[in-house]
């Protein structure tokens, strides 16, 4: 695999019933045009070389003879396509007939998959799994056969046949429980209205339920249509996804990139993922050579926004959830506190926005007076007249408490007390406001014997772009688990639903983010945070992506070059990517020691719920890796 990635095929040849040699003339040529295309798999239909129409004409001895004959010509023809190949077709065995799948790859058959929930009176039911001879070679044939590539036993391949995936015992789980990551069906059902979009949810459900891809292939146009019409149904599905979908009625070819390293890291990831399956197991291992996929190509969407979705209505319900979750959390903690008061430093950026409004809409639903909602404006040497105007308007057109307490005097009056010169800008310039803001808020709760709210976000967290007990610390963290990607939408849903605070929002969104810790410049922030730690859209990217699936950084980086492309050049990326990764290890001594808030989504970096990861942990080898791309 490249980067965990591979190309799977569905394919539907047009078929002549009953005429093994035409059928197999057209499996041969899609063989071809798929390797060609770069699958590393593909999966015809069940049937495929005879036809899956046949009827009772399947038990006729001629037909049977045909079907072998004609696969050993097959498996003859393509063993030059490195390409591992599953093409239905009848097995006669000890007086019966199965309804197989034979797998084979550079001309040798490998292991031959039975139905098991059959339908068809001319088959038998696959019952346990078999050493047989066919067609010149010894092969597993029946059930719980996982084929699995001996160069990545990430990639294994589980193969079921048309109605098994109906069934409520349907193979695919014990293969799945057994390793395979890939199921590939064979199928053969006829198309009826609804037919086609319930397949997909029963394959898409099932995918996400078992954390694996499914590949389907249906009989299509070439099948009599005496009873029946067949719609050459083609589609690939990844953990719940839907990746593509061939049109119905038509033959032809689906393709579908598949992240099998982000299935694997997902199944590592769940603790109630045992290999419980039930019966024996038969691993079959094949193998490509080593430069198949060398010029390999992703042809998949990679999203530049993980964190939110494109469609605006499943964003605006996302928004929605998110802010009654974070209203819920902060609810709880102040009911089982039993205060009245919340306390925050409303700074007119984004994140203490959204924190205020969280804090708001969590008032409102315990019926709490929004007088009890205490916000502080403390500007100092950085503060802009613009974002201390929109912090007061905001905080007055939602009637809450607002004061304003200038820290100049305080900090200036604690540079003398540690012996800084103020015209060293350095850290401990920055710092010593932030830390003044806390210890006033702080304090401030103790007096109201209420609690601070902390405003922080997760992007900031994981960059550790935060002051050590400063910003960093507080009494609950209702942003804590929202990427700074996020914080922007959600104070935009609330601005568009809100029409009496929808002009200061909009101003607040459009402020460049900035801590305003440095003196301004003609009145305006100077101190643009992402000229500094590198574009947030990007910083989201990659915490999504270490989090949720611990890629490696080559892997990072390649899906960032092609979910980014015309938007940031590879220089670009690869600077930030250097900048995330040494900021992410050092400063996770910020991190473990972070205050309560609400777990959001399946990206968090909480020691207690999400994280856990040592303070003194080496980046070498991460940073090795960026110095190589």
């Amino acid at each position: 695999m490249k980067d965990g990635f591979i190309r799977l095929a569905a394919a539907t040849p047009a078929v002549k019933v009953a005429d093994c040699g035409h059928n197999v003339a057209q499996i041969s040529k899609m063989i071809f045009e798929a390797a060609e295309h770069g699958a590393a798999a593909i999966v015809f239909p069940e049937l495929a070389i005879t036809g899956v129409t046949c009827g009772d004409l399947i038990r006729e001895r001629a037909l049977m003879a045909a079907a072998q004959e004609e696969l050993r010509k097959l498996m003859e023809e393509t063993q030059d396509a490195d390409i591992l190949c599953i093409v239905g077709m009848p097995v006669p065995y000890m007086g019966k007939v199965y309804d197989c799948a034979a797998v084979f790859k550079n001309g040798e058959l490998l292991a031959l998959p039975a139905k098991k929930n059959v339908t068809d009176r001319a088959f038998s039911p696959a019952k346990g799994c078999e050493t047989i001879d066919f067609c010149g070679f010894t092969v597993p044939m029946g059930e719980n056969i996982v084929m699995v590539c001996d160069s990545d036993p990430d990639f294994s391949i589980g193969v079921e046949i048309s109605e098994d995936m109906w069934a409520v015992d349907a193979p695919a789980a014990n293969l799945c429980k057994a390793g395979a990551t890939v199921i590939m069906n064979a199928a053969g059902t006829s198309e009826i209205i609804g037919q086609a979009d319930y397949r997909k949810l029963l394959a898409s459900a099932f995918s996400g339920r078992t954390l694996s891809a499914y590949v389907y292939a249906n009989s299509g146009f070439g099948e009599s249509t005496t009873d029946f019409i067949f719609s050459g149904h083609r589609f690939v599905c990844e953990n719940s996804s839907l990746v593509t979908e061939g049109e119905l009625f038509t033959n032809g070819i689906t393709y579908g990139d598949i992240d099998v390293e982000k299935l694997v890291q997902e199944r590592r990831r769940d603790n109630f993922w045992e290999e419980d399956f039930s019966g024996e197991i038969t691993y079959v291992p094949f193998g490509y050579d080593y430069d198949t996929f060398e010029n390999f190509e992703i042809d998949r969407f990679i999203d530049p926004h993980p964190f939110t979705p494109a469609d605006p209505a499943t964003l605006a319900a996302r928004c929605s959830t998110i802010l009654s979750m974070q209203a819920n959390g902060l609810a709880k903690r102040l009911a089982h506190i039993g205060t009245k008061t919340a306390v925050l430093g409303l700074s007119g950026g984004l994140d203490s926005t959204l924190a205020l409004l969280v804090t708001v809409k969590a008032f409102d639903s315990i019926g709490l007076d929004r007088k009890g909602i205490k916000t502080y404006s403390m500007p100092c040497f950085g503060t802009t007249s613009r974002t201390k105007s929109n912090a007061q308007t905001l905080a007055e057109a939602l009637g809450v408490s607002f004061k304003e307490i200038p820290i100049l005097k305080a900090v200036k009056q604690h540079f003398e007390d540690i012996g800084h010169d103020m015209e060293t800008l350095d850290v401990t310039y920055e710092n010593s406001q932030a830390r003044e803001r806390t210890q006033l808020i702080m304090d401030i709760a103790n007096m109201e014997n209420g609690i601070v709210i902390g405003t922080g976000d997760l992007s900031e967290l994981a960059l550790g772009w935060a002051t050590y007990n400063g910003d960093h610390m507080s009494m609950y963290a209702v942003n804590g688990a929202i990427p700074k990607t996020l914080v922007r939408h959600l104070v935009k849903y609330i601005a568009d639903t809100t029409a009496e605070i929808k002009d200061v929002l909009y101003d607040i969104l459009d402020t460049p983010v900035s801590p305003e810790l440095l003196p301004p410049k003609d009145g305006e922030i100077s101190q643009k945070t992402e000229d500094l730690v590198g574009p947030y859209e990007l910083h989201d990217f990659f915490i999504y992506n270490v989090l949720r699936y611990s890629f490696a950084p080559e892997k990072i980086y390649h899906m960032a070059l092609k979910a980014f492309d015309g938007v940031y050049d590879s220089e670009t990326i690869k600077k930030w990517l250097r900048t995330f990764y040494r900021r992410f290890f050092t400063q996770q001594f910020k991190r473990s020691c972070l205050p309560d808030g609400p777990k959001i989504g399946n990206v968090g970096v909480s020691p207690r719920g999400d994280l856990r990861m040592p303070s003194d942990a080496s980046f070498k080898v991460w940073m090795d890796a960026v110095d190589k791309l």
